[in-house]
């Protein structure tokens, strides 16, 4: 019912803001568009600007990770309840159910390990009739933001997969070059245009390798791709390794060495690549995924400077009661961020 009742809110803002639009010249539209995405980049403009400040006056931070939520959902080709994760994930980060210590042993109440710039308006930016093109630029302008208060590195929180396409765009245009992308999924996410949408959550990586602001691109836990995956696969030169063969892969997906002669490593996480057991709060469930220990030392082992994260697809609608996937969510975000920082 929450699912049937979150779609139905989003359509009635848009069918409203549709039927006001009429009476409104085109220009006069523009110019309110212009101000709510001037608003809303001067809102993480500030946030960024705040949590910079104070971890350089801590000092000792070459890299610091900032939490940026962006709550889309709308690209999801099944279910929109990604739109919903990122307060579900900072309130399971802080629950108190464990303390704030990462395996690794670096404290998340530490400024110099993690903060949080808050989230992108996306809900209020489309209320007001902005297209996913603009939306999209006002994502990479966030993220670019925050990027801008060294040494803040950002870790997005999803949202859809959508995001990772402008988060990356940003990443690699920030830095001022193409970067090597860990991408753990069940799915490649690498359709040309997906049911004709070409933000889909399925065809964002294939925007990120059309737009050269990646290297190589490694997608581990692949359970669901069909011959265009494959074929995409190929025409990008991406190195996909399928839980088929994940038993022979394991060695070296534990032992990874990457970023070297590019700009940096980044790490985008869909929820899904794990096993539904592990992380049933997912829109697209597929059986046969990786445990979360799999995940972790993949993680952990990692040789590389981290300039970047996402976590996304967590679906809060399709969680247990006890919001067992918002701390798997939750405890993938931690060990990014001391991944990260240092």
């Amino acid at each position: 019912m929450s699912r049937i009742l979150g779609k139905r809110v989003i359509h009635n803002f848009h069918r409203l803001n549709s039927a006001s639009f009429t009476s409104v010249s085109a220009s006069s539209i523009e110019e309110g568009q212009n101000r709510v995405i001037d608003a809303s980049l001067t809102l993480i403009r500030e946030r960024a600007k705040l949590k910079g400040e104070l971890v350089r006056l801590l000092g000792g931070a070459k890299a610091s990770t900032s939490l940026l939520g962006v709550p889309l959902g709308h690209n999801s080709s099944f279910l929109q309840g990604p739109a919903f994760a990122p307060p579900r994930i900072r309130e399971a980060i802080w629950c108190g159910s464990t303390n704030s210590a990462t395996e690794e042993g670096k404290e998340l109440k530490d400024p110099r390990v993690l903060t949080d710039v808050g989230d992108v308006p996306v809900q209020e930016i489309r209320d007001c009739g902005v297209d996913d093109d603009r939306l999209m630029n006002v994502i990479s302008e966030s993220v670019k933001l925050v990027m801008e208060e060294e040494p803040l590195r950002p870790l997005v929180l999803g949202g859809d997969h959508s995001i990772s396409y402008p988060v990356v765009r940003a990443v690699s245009e920030k830095l001022g070059g193409p970067v090597d992308i860990l991408h753990l999924d069940a799915h490649p996410d690498i359709y040309d245009c997906f049911e004709g949408n070409k933000y889909s959550h399925a065809s964002s990586f294939a925007r990120i390798m059309e737009g050269g602001y990646a290297r190589r691109l490694l997608q581990v836990g692949i359970r669901s791709i069909n011959a265009e995956g494959r074929e995409q696969g190929k025409r990008f030169g991406v190195e996909q390794y399928e839980m088929r063969t994940f038993s022979r892969d394991r060695p070296m997906l534990e032992n990874l060495k990457l970023g070297e002669g590019v700009k940096g490593v980044y790490i985008s996480i869909d929820v899904d690549c794990l096993d539904p057991a592990f992380a049933p709060g997912v829109s697209h469930i597929e059986p046969g995924g990786l445990s979360f220990r799999d995940v972790l030392n993949i993680l952990h082992n990692l040789q590389a400077d981290v300039v970047g994260a996402d976590v996304v697809e967590f679906n809060p609608q399709r969680d247990t009661v006890d919001g067992m996937t918002a701390m798997v969510a939750a405890k993938l975000v931690r060990e990014l961020a001391a991944k990260i920082s240092k």
